[in-house]
């Protein structure tokens, strides 16, 4: 994907939750860092432009609730976590560039529930690339491609990698 393509695909996210709740009064984002936090802040503009009103937005780190961090055979960089407003009776939109096993949304969704009970969560992705290991779909996408375990998906962002927006996919 190139950065129009990506462009394309976080205002189709947008315009599927604006069809989705219309109101925008009761909808929060919360970015998985770091890309997903991201692309959270381009949803945000979307929805803002569509509503008019500020939308409450919080970021995410999942570290300490990977189900793999003992076998990772790295440490990995702590991000910050900054929800500053209450989650409870929300509607929160979790927003991640890339979903693959499920993994980082089980953990995801576990680090929420810490901060509150929502009254409904929904997963946003820029990318699917199927593989998965635990029950878990996103309910907006931008792109879905089918990939095998050990190829890669590389989602780049201006913001974050200092070049332009681009997703890249690699087969082994």
């Amino acid at each position: 994907m190139n950065k129009q393509q990506i462009d394309e695909s976080i205002k189709k996210i947008s315009t599927d939750i604006i069809n989705e709740f219309g109101d925008m009064a009761n909808v929060t984002l919360v970015g998985i860092q770091t890309r997903g936090v991201e692309i959270a802040k381009r949803i945000k503009k979307l929805l803002e432009l569509h509503g008019g009103n500020e939308i409450k937005m919080g970021t995410l780190d999942i570290t300490f609730y990977r189900d793999d961090l003992a076998t990772r055979g790295v440490i990995p960089a702590i991000k910050d976590t900054i929800i500053e407003f209450n989650i409870t009776k929300k509607i929160v939109i979790l927003v991640d560039d890339v979903i693959f096993t499920g993994r980082t949304t089980k953990a995801a969704l576990e680090t929420l529930m810490s901060f509150g009970r929502p009254q409904i969560i929904r997963l946003a992705v820029l990318v699917d690339r199927g593989n998965r290991e635990l029950p878990i779909q996103p309910d907006y996408c931008g792109i879905k491609i089918n990939t095998k375990l050990n190829d890669k998906v590389k989602v780049r962002l201006k913001e974050t990698d200092g070049i332009e927006d681009t997703v890249l996919y690699c087969t082994e």
